[in-house]
């Protein structure tokens, strides 16, 4: 069964570490590798741009993490980079791996909407406006004071809107996430976030929040950290599939794709700890759900939001 994952932080390793390789490297330097995309049976992964707190609120970190993308992931032999439907379409067709540029944090635009456009010209389809905590654009889920989004962040939705940019709100405080929710004129998304009902974490939705995803047409995608998805000492894919259960209660089966967080965290669940072991998530959901709709949380409804919201060439 194919996959498709909508957040890893591997562009973030290769970013602080020159001594890694996104393919050839020995085994557990990297949750995400050519080799294991491979093996996962993947047809496309989103690279999202993180950068680190040391070196954040400067653009050339984030030119430098699109540098990495290019000569690192795309130089792969069978690694295809997707901006377009067309793009998407072909790669499927021709048996490839898709990669998706996104942002996580815009911080290093700093608060200019040139820079966004540029960021557009030079492939970036999706952007979070934070992580966890506050910039110019909005405040983050785990900043304190819980504002919302700024004059600039504003703005900045509605030039994601022009430029055909995906919104994720997956970092978002919950009145920031209220805030794109009446601004965006387009779908919204998750890209690595639970169900708050499930575990109550800052970074995890509300259902309210989750309902009004699936109103926009919008997507979630349910996270493998471990403090995501449960407060026990060892958490089991049994526990995520209680976030899935969750979201469909609410009407979501058709919105549900995954959203890893592969090379974005330094423990893991159990038998969940890199694409390669994929196929544990897709046996437990088989034990529950049907075929089609299993394939339709591994892929089918993430490609299904793509052909909808990425600019057709």
């Amino acid at each position: 069964m194919k996959v498709v994952d909508f957040h890893c932080d591997v562009l973030c390793k290769l970013l602080i570490d020159e001594n890694l390789y996104f393919q050839g490297n020995k085994p557990g330097k990297l949750d995400v590798t050519y080799e294991r995309l491979k093996a996962a049976g993947t047809i496309l992964q989103t690279f999202a741009i993180y950068i680190p707190q040391s070196m954040n609120g400067r653009l050339e970190p984030i030119l430098e993490s699109i540098d990495r993308f290019h000569q690192m992931v795309l130089s792969c032999e069978d690694m295809v980079w997707v901006r377009t439907t067309h793009d998407l379409d072909s790669c499927i067709k021709d048996g490839k791996i898709g990669a998706l540029l996104s942002l996580e944090g815009v911080d290093g635009l700093q608060g200019q909407m040139s820079l966004l456009r540029i960021m557009h010209q030079l492939g970036i389809r999706a952007a979070g406006m934070t992580w966890n905590h506050a910039n110019w654009a909005a405040d983050g889920a785990m900043e304190q004071r819980g504002g919302g989004l700024t004059a600039k962040g504003k703005l900045l939705v509605e030039e994601c809107n022009n430029l055909d940019i995906l919104i994720d709100v997956s970092h978002l405080s919950e009145r920031a996430f209220w805030d794109v929710a009446e601004l965006s004129k387009r779908p919204i998304l998750a890209s690595h976030s639970n169900a708050r009902a499930i575990c109550d974490h800052p970074r995890n939705l509300r259902d309210a929040q989750i309902e009004k995803i699936i109103e926009m047409h919008g997507v979630v995608g349910v996270t493998f950290v471990p403090w995501f998805v449960s407060s026990a000492e060892v958490v089991v894919i049994d526990d995520l599939l209680r976030h899935i259960e969750h979201i469909c209660e609410l009407g979501g089966a058709s919105h549900i794709m995954l959203g890893s967080d592969f090379d974005g965290i330094d423990s893991y669940m159990k038998q969940l700890t890199h694409p390669g072991e994929l196929v544990n998530l897709q046996e437990a959901l088989l034990k529950r759900y049907s075929e089609q709709q299993t394939e339709q949380f591994m892929s089918g409804n993430a490609l299904r939001f793509l052909r909808e919201n990425l600019p057709f060439n």
